[in-house]
């Protein structure tokens, strides 16, 4: 997560075929694989849970990749054991999602994961502050969480690029929404170092050609 990558979003994949898609991706470079949990709670629509990380646990790890996951879910301190054992690598939880923001990345973090934080386009980047330190990366939402397919926020990068200023030069900013060739490269100016990447990849006619132009368009390795 310290390197500059793109991360494929399997929120869009075609769910018939996840484990050769998400196979496809990571043999053309993906080493980080995201997955979108979502409660019909905290944001509108129902998507997958732990079953279908550990489906994936195998196929991720053995090519030497890691699942990042993240928590649109209601009181995701509640949840952290059982992604845990499907194996989570990171797991992300939603500032807005919980009044005890500290002590549920303390439980990510004490179930051996690495943290993650995600902050909805409403939030101001000022938010964070208050836990800075309790998290290994931040994830700055770009479009509204709980659909695929939304337009970039054009505000995000200047959000981005205050967030930077706020978590110094160590702290990887991830961004997911809106993420696609055209979008990527300001972005990664701003400050961000890790790119979800939803539709731009898997909604593509050949989603490993798609995965390498956003890659080549954000500089990640």
């Amino acid at each position: 997560m310290q390197e500059v990558r793109v991360l494929p979003s399997i929120m869009a994949s075609d769910f018939a075929r996840l484990g050769e898609q998400v196979a496809e991706v990571m043999d053309a470079g993906a080493c980080v694989i995201h997955v979108d949990v979502m409660d019909g709670h905290f944001v509108p629509p129902i998507t997958i849970g732990p079953l279908h990380v550990a489906a994936l646990r195998d196929l991720v790890h053995d090519r030497g990749g890691a699942l990042d996951v993240h928590l649109m879910v209601e009181r995701p301190e509640h949840r952290v054991d059982e992604f845990a054992a499907a194996g989570a690598d990171s797991l992300i939880v939603h500032w807005e999602a919980t009044p005890h923001v500290h002590y549920a990345l303390k439980a990510v973090r004490e179930a051996g994961l690495h943290a993650g934080l995600a902050i909805n386009p409403a939030t101001a980047p000022e938010a964070v502050t208050g836990v800075a330190g309790s998290f290994d990366h931040l994830l700055c939402m770009t479009v509204d969480p709980g659909w695929g397919g939304q337009e970039y926020i054009e505000g995000s990068t200047a959000k981005v690029a205050r967030l930077r200023e706020l978590l110094g030069p160590d702290v990887p900013i991830e961004v997911d929404g809106g993420i696609d060739a055209q979008t990527v490269a300001a972005v990664r100016e701003a400050g961000a170092t890790l790119f979800v990447a939803g539709t731009s990849v898997f909604g593509a006619p050949d989603p490993a050609a798609a995965y390498r132009g956003v890659a080549s368009a954000a500089g990640a390795v």
